[in-house]
């Protein structure tokens, strides 16, 4: 690609108390290679934006913007409030406690101005207790029918690219109305995965240091959650064995709570998919910052 041809791109950090790990992001995003220009826009959840994270750009192909939530409290809101804050041809995520790794952009980009696919995704490197363990998905995995029986977690939110114009007007932004913003992560990929769907560059080129979910032990939200993504999405009714899966979790979930009827939701579970052998338990997502 020629100088010309390269498209602006906007990154968009949410944060939320995390000061030194967001540097690390933010560093992480600006050294990239790429030679367009990146915008950092970096914004400040239910916290006082720190205007000093302005210094990591470079004034001409590196920009630092600090802005404030101004939608609904909570990752969702952030993230929106990032994406119309900026007018960047192409859009990306970073979770604060994230790192990209060399390369990842300007692989990225590549891909989408060849056309095809608007989103576009890589592999990770999961940091957990010590360990390090690559995920890389395949395109096959990120179809939409098999997106909707198994949430593809090495199609993370710090890796995702896309290009403004379908995100804005096939996609969708980030809903602020799920319960919590449990899963928002899944409901904007089961869009994007309709909307066109994914290029994926084989390769882990984002760090994820995984602490746990947040949702451990919100069962609450998590049934609600689950029963606001079943009346949005037709998709899963279309396929027993997706339903099955959400209905298990909601079983799952209800137990947790001690609620009577965690029985009557695990009945039809089985009842939808007689042959499931899928999982009943929450998997981890990474739903807040």
């Amino acid at each position: 690609m020629s100088l010309p041809d390269l498209p602006d791109v906007d990154v968009v950090i949410a944060t939320h108390d995390r000061p030194v790990l967001v540097r690390e992001a933010i560093a992480a995003v600006v050294g990239q290679a790429y030679p367009g220009r990146v915008r950092c826009i970096v914004v400040f959840d239910r916290s006082t934006p720190d205007p000093d994270l302005c210094a990591y750009g470079d004034g001409d192909r590196r920009t630092v913007d600090v802005v404030a939530n101004d939608r609904s409290p909570g990752l969702a809101g952030a993230r929106n409030t990032g994406i119309l804050a900026g007018d960047g041809a192409l859009v990306a995520f970073c979770d604060d406690d994230d790192l990209w790794l060399p390369g990842k952009l300007e692989r990225q980009v590549r891909a989408l101005v060849a056309g095809g696919p608007p989103t576009c995704v890589t592999g990770i490197e999961v940091d957990y207790d010590g360990t390090t363990t690559t995920r890389v998905p395949t395109p096959a995995s990120l179809e939409l029918r098999h997106l909707v029986r198994r949430r593809v977690m090495e199609a993370h939110p710090s890796t995702v690219l896309v290009r403004r114009r379908e995100l804005l007007k096939d996609i969708g932004l980030v809903d602020e109305d799920i319960p919590g913003s449990y899963g928002e992560d899944f409901d904007w990929m089961i869009r994007a995965a309709g909307a066109g769907g994914f290029h994926v560059v084989p390769a882990p080129l984002v760090r994820v240091r995984w602490g746990g979910s947040q949702f451990s032990r919100q069962w609450g939200t998590i049934a609600d959650a689950i029963d606001y993504g079943l009346a949005k999405h037709a998709v899963f009714h279309e396929d027993r064995r997706a339903l099955a899966r959400l209905l298990g979790r909601k079983a799952f979930a209800l137990a947790a709570l001690g609620r009577r009827d965690a029985l009557r939701w695990a009945g039809r579970t089985a009842w939808t998919s007689p042959g499931s052998r899928g999982r009943t338990s929450p998997r981890w997502s990474r739903c807040g910052s």
